[in-house]
């Protein structure tokens, strides 16, 4: 059974970053971002690698086999934007918890309402980041900065997950009606 069919586990509340753990994820995230189509692809692509159900979410470029084919897809792309877009208005506001939250909300419900993505996607999601950060970024990514990027993405799902309950998702079930749908992948999300 692949990641996405575990049982999901009840998450306890995530310590806050301190002032010093901001800065260090404001710090790498600037170096990171100059690079953000490539990173994004990356990071996309690791998913799509270590959890192939996926891209089931994503009608655009779900059905493509080729690693090429879908590296240079360009709907891929813009999607892996759009993702290191919404990684980036994260830590620009990362001092701001109301505006986190309001992000989080945004791409909770899209998420959820819209595409019936399952919330333990974040999750996988969520670690792909740190490995595809630590893997292109080792020079940046040592032991103090990749724990402070752990802990912002365990606020990350924390809040997502907790946008999930708000809206009464229920796993297996989704919201709402449960169907299935497709990530249009030409939509902001």
């Amino acid at each position: 059974m692949d990641r996405a069919g575990e049982e999901v586990e009840e998450m306890e509340l995530p310590i806050p970053l301190s002032e010093g753990e901001q800065l260090i994820i404001q710090d790498t995230w600037a170096k990171v971002y100059l690079n953000s189509e490539e990173v994004g692809v990356a990071i996309l692509l690791r998913l799509f690698g270590n959890e192939p159900s996926s891209k089931r979410f994503f009608s655009q470029f779900r059905d493509m086999v080729d690693p090429l084919e879908l590296e240079c897809s360009t709907q891929l792309k813009k999607h892996a934007q759009r993702v290191m877009s919404a990684i980036n208005t994260l830590v620009e506001n990362i001092q701001d918890d109301a505006k986190m939250a309001s992000v989080l909300k945004m791409v909770g419900k899209a998420h959820a309402i819209r595409y019936k993505v399952e919330p333990v996607y974040f999750k996988i999601l969520c670690g792909v980041i740190l490995e595809v950060l630590g893997e292109a970024y080792p020079e940046l990514v040592k032991a103090e900065a990749a724990a402070a990027w752990t802990k912002l993405l365990a606020n990350v799902c924390w809040k997502l997950s907790a946008v999930y309950d708000e809206l009464g998702w229920t796993p297996g079930h989704g919201y709402q009606d449960g169907q299935q749908q497709h990530h249009d992948t030409s939509s902001s999300s």
